[in-house]
């Protein structure tokens, strides 16, 4: 099965794993003041503790999306060695980078021949996109071809749950998902919107509450009611520099399927960038999203 499982970098994934099945990165830009870094892999908890550090005294942050050319760059000197690409990229719902990827696509085969690219659009980010890889890893170790991985892929994404919630209103309303009234008015009153991510890969808010517990107890029982089984025990809970939330929230998961495979990763910056620090959410394969 020789293909590579390539993955953006508005994933979060547990280091290890990505490492013990060779799934690989395309590389994002994103930028912290008139600085610009760029995410190659998984940072570490370290420099992201420093980034919302950062967020958190007002100092601006912003991403740059990836261009077909940079696609070219990364995914031509493996299809140059003869390999194949099954690459999963960042919901298109959310994201221009889907389209920028099958334009590289398209580009390559007619550079080289017999070229074969699968694009999929993850319908997902963060830990979403994190589980997808992990299947697909596990479908080419079990023998999966490049074309049975992909199909298998695009008819599951829709069983990825993203539930979330923030905690601080003022991303959003930057982001233009909520007014500056709704944005004060929320502020004011401690609210904590829980959004999701829907079947078209947009992101989508669906309730509020009032203050950090009661948000964290909805997406515990998100879990509760709609984990399945069928696709393993993984699940990921990605926070904003919430560590104790997150253990918190772990805990809960753990009362409800003690035989949950939880990992606790630091939100990547492509995301937090637009979600702001404090941000916890619930990631796992379950009831199909609408």
């Amino acid at each position: 099965m020789d293909y590579e499982i390539f993955v953006d970098m508005s994933l979060d994934i547990d280091v290890q794993i990505a490492e013990q099945y060779g799934i690989r990165f395309v590389p994002m830009e994103y930028m912290l003041g008139g600085e610009t870094f760029r995410a190659t892999g998984p940072e570490s908890d370290a420099r992201m503790h420093n980034f919302y550090e950062s967020m958190r005294q007002n100092i601006p942050t912003k991403t740059s999306q990836i261009t077909p050319y940079q696609y070219e760059e990364t995914f031509g000197p493996v299809v140059k060695e003869g390999k194949a690409v099954l690459y999963i990229a960042l919901s298109g719902g959310l994201s221009k980078t889907y389209e920028s990827a099958l334009l590289a696509a398209e580009n390559l085969k007619d550079e080289y021949e017999n070229v074969q690219i699968e694009v999929i659009d993850s319908r997902a980010a963060t830990g979403g996109m994190g589980l997808l890889a992990e299947s697909a890893a596990k479908n080419r170790e079990a023998g999966m071809s490049l074309e049975e991985n992909a199909k298998w892929l695009r008819n599951n994404v829709h069983y990825v749950n993203h539930w979330f919630m923030v905690e601080d209103l003022v991303y959003l309303r930057r982001g233009g998902r909520i007014s500056a009234a709704t944005a004060i008015v929320g502020s004011a009153l401690n609210i904590k919107p829980i959004l999701k991510i829907d079947a078209k890969g947009e992101l989508v808010s669906v309730a509020n509450k009032r203050g950090s517990k009661q948000a964290m107890r909805a997406l515990a029982e998100y879990y509760r009611t709609r984990y399945d089984a069928k696709f393993g025990n993984a699940a990921y809970i990605c926070c904003a520099d919430c560590r104790d939330s997150a253990a918190e929230l772990k805990e809960m998961v753990l009362n409800i399927n003690p035989d949950a495979d939880v990992r606790i990763t630091m939100l990547c910056p492509v995301i937090g960038a637009h979600t702001g620090p404090g941000m916890l959410s619930m990631i796992f394969y379950g009831a199909a999203m609408d």
